[in-house]
């Protein structure tokens, strides 16, 4: 396990409280090419992440520090534990598929949304607190604006709520003077959006631009939301995760990565004190590369809030 040192460690808005607590450490050099889908599994104790374009799952028990991998025939996305089965629900390359790491049975499919071009892929996604499963899809040449946000319900719906995008990231959801929210990363062009999210239909309405960040951040990749209502997103190019207000979007602090491409963030750990930070090396010159050994490797961070617990497909 490599540590190294976090130089913002501790840094935070005027009035409020540092949200990193410790140096960050790589877990896991995992030379990803592009590591994404972070799942932490209470059942397990145990985390689980993706390589998109290795077309691998990987597994790591983090009380052993065993690891495990399986390989896939297409690319997998994002994840989430099933509530009333074994195993997981997936994002492949053409939608939505389950698959049980138990048995190393192949994946099947459960829904491929019609209309998607045959360029695209799925990206990222995550279950809301209803047991329902977002997940984004885009160009896989990262240009065209074909991607598409969907909604796949427990009972085999599947819904479209937005589209126009490039590169999908996201979702997370927080609250503002109540109302829930759901947040989504249009990467391509460096902005967050903002929905009102009805929790009990999953109707998104009113979007706005929540954030829009400096070219030298980078662009927003994966994020999540702590047990404060605070906003923690991966930037693409920006070395880093910023924690910001929900409602204002203020950056409250940040984890400074030792390498360009971070793609996901995760809370996880017994006390889900750790937040878990997937990265790339896609797109990283040979340069970078020598620079940035630890590029692809996933890293963790205490920090002084716990996270939510990962929704369960099917509630």
């Amino acid at each position: 396990m490599s540590t190294v040192e976090n130089p913002s460690a501790g840094a935070s808005a005027p009035g409020s409280s540092p949200p990193v607590c410790g140096p960050v450490r790589c877990v896991w050099a995992g030379a990803a090419e592009l590591g994404e889908g972070l799942l932490w599994s209470a059942r397990e104790q145990a985390l689980y992440w993706v390589d998109i374009l290795a077309c691998r799952l990987h597994r790591l028990d983090l009380a052993s520090g065993a690891q495990r991998q399986w390989m896939f025939a297409e690319t997998i996305s994002a994840l989430a534990e099933r509530a009333g089965a074994p195993g997981l629900i997936v994002t492949l390359r053409r939608g939505f598929a389950v698959f049980d790491p138990a048995t190393d049975r192949e994946p099947l499919y459960l829904h491929q949304p019609e209309g998607e071009p045959p360029g695209n892929r799925f990206n990222d996604g995550k279950c809301d607190a209803q047991g329902r499963f977002w997940a984004g899809s885009m160009d896989f040449a990262c240009e065209a604006p074909t991607g598409a946000l969907y909604r796949y319900d427990p009972d085999g719906r599947c819904t479209r709520h937005d589209e126009g995008f490039a590169v999908t990231n996201g979702p997370t959801w927080a609250l503002d003077e109540g109302r829930l929210c759901l947040y989504f990363n249009d990467t391509l062009n460096g902005s967050t959006y903002r929905y009102d999210c009805d929790p009990t239909t999953g109707t998104l309405t009113n979007k706005q631009l929540w954030n829009r960040f400096k070219p030298d951040d980078g662009v927003p990749d994966g994020m999540t939301t702590d047990a404060l209502g605070r906003v923690w997103i991966a930037h693409w190019g920006g070395a880093c995760v910023s924690c910001h207000d929900p409602v204002t979007a203020e950056e409250l602090g940040r984890v400074v990565l030792p390498t360009s491409h971070v793609t996901n963030c995760s809370f996880g750990g017994p006390d889900l004190h750790t937040l878990f930070i997937s990265t790339a090396r896609q797109g990283l010159t040979p340069e970078q590369l020598a620079a940035e050994p630890l590029a692809g490797g996933l890293f963790a961070v205490s920090v002084d809030s716990p996270g939510l617990p990962a929704n369960l497909f099917g509630g």
